[in-house]
């Protein structure tokens, strides 16, 4: 019996009236179970960091201009990484933070301290879901880079980890905090385009290059399109999507379906750049090129998500938002339609509206932004995770988001594989979907 059947039983369960009954954990005090995370306030927010490659040092560069974060652990399979952002910290007027390097189990090493409140992971894929875990085990909040997790059973532990010790697990989507889906957001919150009834979305990045040589670590990204077929990395899209459409607040993901092109950038860039006789241009990639899924939702509206990493490209998120009074698109060019003020069957550029619906946090965090990676958006996610944080307030996107974002890699990979059947999306929330409130127009003040 499988673990996603187990609970929908518990679900039935539960619904009977066993919710409120939470498990002890390490000593904790637990929250009600099928609860979100409702912590106190921190004066001050101490962090250790896993993986400090690309993106982790990036994360680190972000938390040192931010008031009320001292960073005292580093954890890096490589040891000159870690040394170099301990450089980084003492530069920037803190105490040199601990290190960690004894190899890939020595985060479990400083999820243990007694002097973190947030571990932030941001290590290949398949670590994030149990450095997370280990955080929460401990008693400390989570938070990681995309995807949170690889497997379904991953997300369900990290949501029951998450809801028995009260602590945060929050995944790190930062194109939910570029400027353009801000932007639109608070269009879709304002009535723009009036009920919503579809949304487009991807990650069309090639990434050819990147993966076939050195760029990752250990070559980490490339195992994945060897051994895989679906969706691998969904939520750059999906997230602003998902926020627009209320997931898991008023509305959730209920069927998939998707199905996969042929196999072929991957090779014929490694024939090309590397050789007709390497390894890399005999190698069988399981990943197709092209991978389109289309999302049902419970209140009507349907999505279709795009990932394409081996395909010759200008990069794109495929971004799209149809409402009954109106549609916005991102890709290629910014351009907005709004019935009754636009010209008629003519786009107009986005840019026109922007001193209407800029988002708030921009108008707040756009001097501070300046230079982060991304244009911007990872500095904003870094300084509304602390703000929330540092507040008591909920954070933007919980456990329950991160979970149903990315269990969409595993549900595709299972559609393919069993020719595009549907697959039932699990409902992370158990119900609570209809009582959750969307995510509003926060972080301006």
């Amino acid at each position: 019996m499988g673990r996603t059947y187990d609970r929908r039983e518990f679900i039935k369960t539960a619904t009977a009236g066993s919710f409120g009954i939470g498990v002890a954990t390490a000593g904790l005090q637990v929250q009600r179970a099928n609860t979100p995370a409702h912590p106190k306030p921190l004066d001050l927010v101490r962090m250790g960091f896993v993986g400090v490659g690309h993106q982790g040092s990036s994360h680190v560069e972000n938390f040192l201009k931010i008031a009320g974060v001292e960073v005292r652990a580093i954890c890096d399979i490589v040891p000159e990484k870690v040394a170099a952002i301990q450089q980084k910290v003492i530069a920037a007027g803190q105490p040199e933070p601990a290190a960690y390097a004894r190899g890939p189990e020595d985060f479990r090493r400083l999820c243990e301290r007694d002097d973190l409140d947030l571990v932030f992971t941001a290590t290949p894929w398949e670590w994030h879901a149990p450095i997370c875990a280990a955080a929460l085990r401990a008693g400390k909040h989570a938070a990681t880079e995309v995807p949170m997790a690889v497997t379904i059973d991953q997300c369900w532990e990290l949501v029951e980890l998450s809801e028995q010790t009260g602590r945060h697990c929050v995944m790190m989507e930062n194109c939910c905090y570029d400027r353009t889906e801000m932007m639109i957001l608070h269009m879709v919150r304002q009535g723009a385009f009036g009920d919503l009834i579809h949304a487009e979305c991807g990650y069309l990045h090639d990434l050819r290059e990147l993966k076939l040589t050195d760029f990752y670590e250990g070559r980490w990204r490339i195992r994945h399109s060897i051994s895989r077929n679906g969706d691998l990395y969904p939520t750059h899209g999906l997230g602003p999507v998902a926020q627009c459409l209320n997931v898991n607040r008023g509305n959730r993901f209920t069927t998939l379906v998707s199905m996969a092109s042929q196999s072929r950038g991957l090779n014929l860039w490694a024939a090309e750049h590397i050789g007709p006789d390497s390894p890399e241009a005999a190698q069988r990639y399981a990943l197709g090129d092209v991978v389109t899924t289309l999302i049902h939702t419970a209140a009507g509206p349907t999505i279709v998500v795009t990932h394409d990493t081996d395909s010759p490209r200008p990069y794109s998120r495929n971004l799209l938002v149809q409402g009954t009074r109106g549609v916005v698109r991102k890709y290629p060019e910014e351009k907005v339609y709004l019935e009754g003020r636009s010209p008629a069957d003519r786009w107009e550029d986005l840019a026109a509206y922007r001193d209407r619906y800029e988002h708030p946090v921009w108008r707040k965090l756009e001097e501070q932004s300046r230079g982060a990676g991304h244009g911007g958006m990872d500095y904003i996610e870094d300084y509304r995770l602390i703000e929330c944080l540092r507040t008591g307030t909920p954070t933007d996107m919980d456990v329950y988001d991160g979970a149903a974002w990315s269990a969409v890699s595993q549900l595709s990979e299972r559609s393919i594989a069993a020719g595009s059947a549907p697959q039932e999306c699990p409902d992370f929330t158990r119900g609570r979907w209809r009582e959750r409130l969307p995510l509003g127009i926060v972080g301006g003040g």
